[in-house]
Parts: C-alpha cells; sequence; structure tokens
C-alpha cells in the first residue's frame, strides 16, 4: 500500500483534548502536518493559539463542558474522524492516602477517566454510523508504575482509563472503529521544567541534579532523558493514519524504557 504521509490526514476532522500546550500541543500540530483539520479544547485560549486550529473553549471535567465541545463540533462539522483523549492532569496534594479527600479523587476521576468517557459517547455513535474512526485516549505509565506519595487518584484514573480503552475496543472495533492507548512516561514539557526549577531551587542543586533526581524517582529512565512532546505526537500521528489500519485494542507505552518489566 501506498501513502503520502504529508496528506495521509487530508480531508479528517480530528479534535485533540489539551491541545492549546505541552504535548496536545505538538499532538495537534502533527495532525495539522498531516493535512487534517484540526480543533482543539482547554479551559482559556492562549495568546499564541494559530489561526488555523479551531479552538474551543471548555472544562472537560464536567458534564457540560464536554457537552459543549460535542454539540459544538457536530453542528460546524457534521461529524468527527479522530479523537485524541490528551486532557489530564495531577492537581492533588502530595503525602500519600491518609492526605486526600473526596474532592481530590472526584476531581482528579472527572479530569481523567471520566472526561474521555463523555466524549467517546458524544462521538461514537457517528463514528460506528460511518463505519469508521480512530478514537486515542492518552493514558500514562503511572496506571502501572504509581508514585502512591504524590499521584495516587492520578495513577488511579488512568489505570482505569487502560482498561476502559480495552473494552471499548473490543465492543466497536468490530464497526470499524479503531480504539488505542497511548502511555508516555515522563516529557519535558514546559511544565515539567518549570518544577525541574523549582526543585532546583529549593535543593540548591543544578537544573542537572534536579532532572536526575526526578528520573530517579521514576526507578530510572534507560534512554537517559525524559521524551520530548514531538516524539509522543509522532507516535500519535502515526496510530491515527492509514498507516496503523490494523491496529485497535492495544496500549503503546513510550518511556524511554521506564517501565523495568516487559
Amino acid at each position: 500500500m501506498d501513502f503520502n504521509f504529508e496528506n495521509e490526514l487530508s480531508g479528517k476532522i480530528a479534535l485533540v483534548t489539551g491541545g492549546t500546550k505541552g504535548t496536545g500541543k505538538a499532538i495537534a500540530d502533527r495532525l495539522s502536518k498531516a493535512g487534517a483539520t484540526v480543533i482543539v479544547t482547554a479551559r482559556n485560549k492562549p495568546e499564541d493559539q494559530p489561526g488555523h486550529i479551531h479552538f474551543i473553549a471548555a472544562d472537560l471535567s464536567r458534564p457540560e463542558g464536554t457537552q459543549k465541545v460535542v454539540e459544538e463540533i457536530l453542528a460546524e462539522y457534521g461529524h468527527l474522524d479522530i479523537l485524541i483523549n490528551n486532557m489530564g492532569s495531577s492537581e492533588t496534594p502530595g503525602g500519600g492516602f491518609t492526605v486526600l479527600s473526596d474532592h481530590d479523587w472526584e476531581a482528579t476521576i472527572q479530569t481523567n477517566l471520566l472526561a474521555p468517557v463523555r466524549l467517546d459517547r458524544g462521538f461514537l455513535p457517528g463514528m460506528v454510523g460511518r463505519g469508521e474512526g480512530v478514537i486515542i485516549h492518552i493514558a500514562s505509565i503511572q496506571a502501572r508504575l504509581p508514585l502512591y506519595d504524590s499521584t495516587l487518584p492520578y495513577a488511579a484514573a488512568k489505570a482505569g482509563l487502560v482498561n476502559y480503552s480495552k473494552s471499548l475496543s473490543n465492543e466497536v472495533s468490530p464497526k470499524g472503529v479503531r480504539v488505542l492507548t497511548v502511555s508516555p512516561g515522563w516529557i519535558m514539557t514546559s511544565a515539567s521544567g518549570r518544577m525541574i526549577e523549582r526543585i532546583a531551587d529549593s535543593s540548591g542543586g543544578t537544573i542537572e541534579q534536579a532532572t536526575h533526581s526526578v528520573m530517579n524517582a521514576l526507578g530510572g529512565i534507560p534512554f537517559g532523558r525524559p521524551a520530548w512532546p514531538e516524539e509522543v505526537a509522532e507516535l500519535v500521528g502515526f496510530l491515527a493514519s492509514p498507516r496503523a489500519a490494523y491496529l485497535t485494542g492495544t496500549e503503546y507505552v513510550i518511556d524511554g524504557g521506564t517501565i523495568p518489566t516487559i
């Protein structure tokens, strides 16, 4: 089969949640370069948002936010071909199980698990009706390698997302819709860079020392560095493309070798 990599997504409509910064922005740019019409969501529109990418302001942690996104996209474009459930965050306090409230758990699960579920529910009927579509859930290696002292609810929500993604694939793959999971390790986004600077400042060490301290907390990264957002975006771009037409129901880990088992 012959593919034109530059325009392989021409004519496709794609949504990337959390697509205004970090890995989400890199994914949106990658899909746009492949010819897709790209929509991104976030709570607030950044000042440097590209004009060729459709932005929708929405809080996806709330049901009305996901409903707004579904209704606006279907009203303007009629359907969605590619859904990248990238949005995710962990804002709970460190300190382990005892410091976490019901609100911490509920807010984290709303953002990292139920928001993708609601968006899938909104767009899947159309995909199934056309007999084609791609849904990619961005999870995390914390689903298998949780950091219990700092991100316990996040890790639990991502584990749920991985399981849900596999179950959903079993249901809709026979109907023409591919469902996949991408689980990155540590990614060097601007937020990660700021975290490293804070660690270096508080410890009195260098940026390099702070970087290695985070890698050590993860049990080490054999590749020797975090991933760049563009590296994760390249994997997502491939999985969303016709080149990956036979791939569904699978989790793809991109972590530089962090997870110590096969």
